[in-house]
């Protein structure tokens, strides 16, 4: 997630903001991600190389990744010079993440859908982040909370 958050850096989260709201694009998400996602970037059904995975392993992973919330159930996602681009539309009003053009998965053409219940995470650092490009969408009910503030070091404290 750098530039937003540093390696070792301690963030808050609110567990339960998303039993009363649903999550939106551009929430920093603590979650447990697909099993395979922390060891191998496994993908959950064969995909076009041209494409994010479109589906995760069907079991979750114990670990917690934090990422953003780049598109939401039935949204129709591409990626292009890094940006999500979500129903069409190219989300370039991103100043809070390290682009990259040259990475593998920071040009994704061919669209897929984000099934029901789902969310489309990708980190701030598009060149250097395994995230649901290389493992799927996330199942809501994996989705532990919302980062809202950082806590540690004290040099960075603040909120989101």
């Amino acid at each position: 997630m750098e530039p937003t958050l540093d390696v070792g850096q301690r963030v808050l989260v609110n567990r339960f903001i998303y039993h009363f709201e649903d999550p939106s694009t551009g929430d920093i998400v603590v979650f447990h991600p697909p099993a395979g996602a922390d060891t191998s970037a496994e993908c959950g059904v064969p995909h076009s190389p041209k494409e994010a995975c479109p589906r995760p392993t069907p079991t979750e992973s114990d670990q917690n990744f934090i990422k953003r919330i780049v598109a939401g159930p039935g949204d129709t996602l591409a990626v292009r010079d890094g940006h999500p681009v979500v129903n069409g539309v190219e989300k370039t009003d991103e100043p809070y993440i390290q682009p990259s053009t040259t990475c593998g998965v920071c040009n994704l053409p061919k669209p897929i859908t984000i099934p029901p219940d789902h969310y489309f995470m990708m980190g701030d650092n598009r060149g250097e982040s395994d995230d649901s490009r290389y493992w799927g969408p996330v199942p809501r009910d994996w989705i532990i909370g919302k980062a809202f503030a950082t806590y540690w070091p004290p040099d960075r404290i603040g909120i989101f």
